[in-house]
């Protein structure tokens, strides 16, 4: 057991998924390092992302179409630098990852040379997908955690929560311009609060769809880089553009694994409960058509006839063919009884990802010096009104890369060092009222599914407003009174990130890409981002 309450390095990076581990390996031979991680290191969106990530290698692709493809699936709502910047670095971004020793699916073409097989999902004009088989986010964080242990000058700091920022005003610095300094973190293993002393740090903690009751995301996706940001003084933005995968597996003991894009990219078709097809009567893309598009589709058909889900079938593809392209939903799916090359799977949306988040620059700067926000948790203007499938990963790579760049370049800057007070438990007791917590908990996520969720009105969102206030009250409370939990460091983090996600819905009067509403069902002919500043 360690007595160390006070640590310091160059760079803290909070988040241990992709965006956070490439950063770490881009600037470690030059800055010491510590990876903040709230659950096991492996723990993330990223290790189950099963897709892809998209990047021009085929010679009838290019970076215009991987452009506009994209501008076309956000709503026309993206920021069309951020854009080019991506799709133009993404090539590169995925040779570091090759380099890096990630095993992408490859395929011997007719001259008998290899090349890397690619696959097409929603919203792409072309097959543009790398992946290995159906679990690519997998082969990308183990591949990366694996390098990161043995990096001389990386420290992993596991099941830590990141509780606050430390800026100028909280040291009382007179700096002209806000600057972060540390973080304070509780140690779950100690069960205490320390201090991280950091020249940079970088917020790495993927979305926040853990608001929601029902998602595709793992526990830990509890929105806490941008509650922390916003806290600390960052502007968010888009937060209203909640992403719901169509094809989350229904199923009671199949809870939040999803059934990949790219199997309607390989000719899966979804079905009523009847057996007849329903996407082309919504969109002449039919099952390729963006995910916004699909998860209204599907909602649409199970509340019109009252089913339960949807059906995702593949079963008039070749029994071999099924197995080698998705062996890990073959095997999930074989697990609760369904044999996906004989039956039709049971499907239904599931909050997915966050398409907005803290506003940064094109090297993940956000408003407050020497902090960055890569990957999830930032709004880069990317994703628009709605992220284009195995996008995701490719921002984590290509954002990391351009905050490594930023955070190398000023490495030797003069750095003033700050005394951060250990944290005061003098005046909090240990909360014997764990129940009120998990009520709070549980009735916050269930009103945001029940009225903000893929078919929103004014009316659902000002009362959804409305009691997300009384929580945060009764929340700000419990926090100023008893000692920090991971329920309530998370709760607390999510119903700050809920009143951002109504109120920024509540001020766009308008249907866009993701955010839909019946009292403004028509898309204006020109918007902007929505922008909420501290």
């Amino acid at each position: 057991m360690s007595n160390e309450t006070q640590h310091s390095t160059d760079c803290l990076i909070i988040g241990s998924g992709a965006a956070g581990l490439t950063l770490a390996l881009s600037i470690a031979d030059k800055a010491n390092v510590i990876i903040l991680s709230k659950s096991a290191l492996k723990e993330g969106s990223t290790l189950y992302a099963q897709g892809g990530i998209a990047a021009v290698f085929d010679e009838n692709d290019s970076i215009e179409s991987h452009v506009q493809d994209t501008l076309i699936a956000g709503g026309l709502l993206c920021n069309e630098e951020a854009v080019i910047h991506t799709a133009s670095h993404a090539k590169t971004s995925m040779q570091w990852l090759i380099d890096q020793g990630v095993p992408f699916d490859q395929v011997t073409g007719p001259d008998g040379l290899s090349k890397y097989h690619l696959t097409r999902e929603g919203g792409h004009s072309h097959r543009r997908i790398l992946h290995a088989a159906d679990a690519t986010g997998k082969a990308v964080q183990t591949t990366l955690l694996d390098r990161v242990k043995a990096h001389p000058n990386i420290r992993l700091f596991e099941r830590f929560n990141a509780l606050d920022l430390v800026t100028s005003e909280k040291v009382s610095l007179p700096e002209t311009a806000k600057k972060v300094h540390g973080a304070y973190v509780w140690n779950r293993n100690e069960e205490r609060v320390e201090v991280v002393h950091a020249k940079f740090i970088t917020l790495a903690t993927g979305g926040a769809s853990k608001v929601y009751q029902y998602t595709s995301n793992p526990d830990i996706a509890s929105g806490d880089g941008i509650a922390m940001a916003w806290r600390a003084g960052c502007r968010v933005a888009n937060m209203e553009f909640n992403q719901f995968h169509p094809t989350s597996l229904y199923h009671e003991k199949a809870q939040n694994f999803l059934i990949s894009e790219a199997m309607r990219g390989e000719g899966a078709k979804l079905r009523r409960p009847d057996g007849t097809r329903f996407m082309p009567d919504f969109d002449e893309r039919g099952e390729l058509a963006p995910r916004d598009i699909v998860a209204r589709a599907i909602d649409f058909e199970m509340k019109r006839l009252g089913a339960d889900c949807m059906y995702l079938d593949i079963t008039h593809k070749d029994e071999q063919f099924i197995l080698e392209h998705f062996p890990t939903i073959y095997a999930a799916c074989l697990k609760v009884g369904i044999d996906i090359t004989k039956e039709q799977i049971p499907v239904v949306p599931a909050a997915h990802y966050t398409c907005g988040g803290v506003m940064t620059d094109l090297t993940g700067k956000t408003d407050i010096d020497n902090l960055f926000a890569i990957g999830e948790v930032a709004y880069t203007g990317l994703h628009g009104a709605n992220r284009m499938a195995s996008n995701s990963l490719l921002e984590c790579i290509v954002f990391a890369q351009g905050a490594a760049q930023q955070i190398l370049l000023n490495l030797d800057n003069p750095h003033q060092d700050v005394i951060i007070p250990n944290w005061d438990e003098s005046l909090v007791t240990s909360s014997a009222e764990d129940i009120l917590i998990s009520h709070n908990w549980h009735e916050l996520r269930l009103l945001m599914w029940d009225y903000v969720g893929i078919v929103r009105s004014d009316r659902r969102l000002k009362k959804a407003l409305k009691r997300i206030e009384l929580i945060k009250q009764e929340t700000d409370e419990f926090y100023s009174s008893f000692r920090v939990s991971n329920n309530l460091l998370e709760l607390r983090n999510l119903v700050q990130v809920a009143q951002l996600i109504v109120t920024s819905a509540l001020s766009r009067k308008e249907s866009r890409g993701l955010h839909y509403t019946i009292d403004y069902p028509e898309t204006l002919p020109s918007s902007t981002p929505t922008v909420l500043i501290p």
